[in-house]
Parts: C-alpha cells; structure tokens; sequence
C-alpha cells in the first residue's frame, strides 16, 4: 500500500478549513495548531487531529509529517515557512507567498539549505478558461501580445475585517496581497515580467477600517514590450462583481471574466476557437463573501505526485516571488504618486 503524506497546518482559520478537507482527499492529517486555543481544538476535533496552541509545540512534537500548510496571516508567512522547513519538513504556503521580496528570497534560502521543496498555491492558473488561455499563448496562435486589461471589482465590508489581521499593514500587508495576488500571478504567467509600474491608490470607503488602499489604478509595461492595465477595488456595491483578463494580441483577442476569471467571455481568434471547456470548481464560499475559485483540490494533488512520484511543481518559489516583487513595484510607484 502506497505511504500517505502526512501534513500539519499553520493557521486554524478559514482558509484552513478548506485545506483540511483536501488534505483529508490525497494524504493524512496529523496535527495542527493556533495562537487562539479555541481555533485549533475547534479545527482538530471537527478533522479528527492533534491540537497546538503554538508553532514551535507542534513542529518539536515528532510527529512524522512530510509538509505543513501555512494558513496563517500574510506577515507570518515567512517565519512559519522558514520555521518548518528549518524542522525538516516540505512547506505548502498559502498566497501570498510573503508581504516583501526579501522574505521571499529568505524563505528560497532556508529550502535550499535544508534541502525542502516550498509549493506556493496560485489556483486561478487552474480554472479552465485561464488554462486554454495560457495554452493557447504559448503555443503562439494570438502572437505577439500587444496589451492587456486586468479588472478585480469585488466587495470586502466592514464585516470582513471586524477583529482581524486582515486590513492591518504588518500582517495583510495590502488589497493586493491579500485580494488580489492570483489576479498579479495570472499576469506574470500568461503574459510576462513587468518592467516598469505606474500607480495611482486611494481610500475611498474604508477609511476607518484598513490601513491601505481599497482601490487602485495602474499602468503596466512588461519586459516583452506589452502594456497593460489594473483596475482595481474592494468597492463594488453588495457583492463581488468582475475579475477579468482581456488579452490583445495580433492574431486575437480573448477575455476571461466572471466574478472569478472562471467564464471565457470573449474569443475572435484567427482560425482558432477554444471550444468544449469543462466546468471549474465553484468559488470559496466564506457566508459573507465569495474568494477566488477553489482549485485546493488540483494544487493538493500536485503536491502529493510531487513527493510521491517526482513530477513537475505546479508553481515554483520563484514565481511565487515574482507575484510579490510585482506587487511592490506597484506599490513603491503609488508611494510617489499619492
């Protein structure tokens, strides 16, 4: 009988929950552990595992695992990844990766030296038009790109970050860390390395309530010669409205949109049609609000071939550090011109 992979979590909140169930799916649920006693004992009595109150208690517990699950914070990303690989055990962390590119490159060092992969979850590349989309890039059939148009309007109340880290800039770090970061990684993936950002960021309705942005405009040049743009908000009225990606090639024009980049809204293509596309899995559903779509599922099975039979990382440490490097272009640009 083939050995389960045994994984510990970081982190006993929402996102947590999610992995869980996954986890349940393709390995073995060891322990897990939180700051907030409740949190963990709630999480390990309803996944039938070992309860901590504390990082460093479960990782010196030897308890056998092959990865843990970071779903802590944003800003404790880093240290609870460097924590446990520094243990001896693979890392599958929650986007972002980090809140700055030197965390990154610190947590790329500590794998190194302790000889253990770090998988970085990016599931939107996983949702179907966002795959036929990049397929069709690579293999060149919209040629050279000339310009792209990202759009992220979604909704985050007072609600949504009532009692939390989220909103606060030393453990969410920004909209776009924590919204919007699938979003950033869909453009470095599909179209290219940003050369240059030009950004403009305003409060407008959560003034009172978050530390940063809640929308932003931004020019884009990329290293290819592309240009592109963002716009972005947490302000659409109610509910989630758009994530879209418009895409301006030579030989097509192609955008997939939808609440969650999970509908291909627009195709003209020459002598080409993405056609028969299988349905995506439904966005994560946190009661109040909708997140991205929940690819868990695909990323937990990568990293069990990963370690089990040697397959390709579905997305690698350096990618997920281009993610955030990208993201404090933008931000470095909005400083200036606020």
């Amino acid at each position: 009988m083939e050995k389960k992979i045994k994984f510990g979590v970081i982190g006993c909140g929402r996102i947590a929950q999610r992995h869980a169930e996954h986890i349940l799916n393709y390995g073995e649920l060891i322990a897990a552990c939180d700051i907030i006693p409740e949190a963990s004992d709630f999480f390990s009595k309803k996944f039938s595992c070992k309860s901590y109150h504390s990082v460093e208690e479960m990782l010196s517990a030897d308890l056998d695992f092959d990865v843990i699950s970071i779903c802590s914070p944003n800003g404790l990303h880093a240290e609870h990844s460097i924590e446990a690989v520094r243990a001896g055990y693979h890392v599958l962390c929650e986007k972002p990766m980090a809140i700055s590119t030197s965390d990154c490159g610190k947590m790329i060092s500590e794998a190194e030296k302790a000889n253990k992969r770090i998988f970085v979850i990016k599931q939107n590349r996983f949702n179907p038009p966002v795959a036929a989309i990049k397929k069709i890039v690579d293999e060149g059939k919209i040629g050279k790109i000339y310009s792209v148009q990202l759009n992220c309007f979604w909704n985050r109340n007072e609600d949504y970050y009532k009692n939390s880290w989220k909103g606060t800039n030393k453990l969410d770090g920004g909209t776009l860390f924590t919204q919007f970061s699938h979003f950033i990684d869909l453009l470095y993936w599909i179209v290219g390395d940003v050369k240059n950002a030009f950004a403009i960021t305003r409060n407008h309705g959560h003034k009172e309530i978050i530390e940063f942005e809640d929308s932003g405009v931004v020019a884009l040049e990329f290293e290819n010669d592309a240009i592109g743009t963002i716009n972005y908000n947490v302000n659409s009225y109610g509910k989630n409205m758009e994530g879209s990606l418009t895409i301006f090639g030579e030989k097509g024009t192609v955008k997939v949109g939808g609440q969650y980049l999970n509908e291909l809204e627009y195709q003209n293509i020459s002598d080409y049609e993405i056609k028969n596309l299988p349905e995506g899995n439904k966005p994560n559903n946190y009661g109040t609000y909708f997140g991205s779509m929940s690819n868990h599922d695909k990323i937990y099975k990568n990293v069990v071939e990963v370690l089990s039979e040697g397959k390709a990382i579905a997305t690698n440490v350096f990618e997920g550090m281009k993610t955030i490097e990208i993201i404090e272009k933008i931000y470095s640009s909005a400083k200036i011109n606020n």
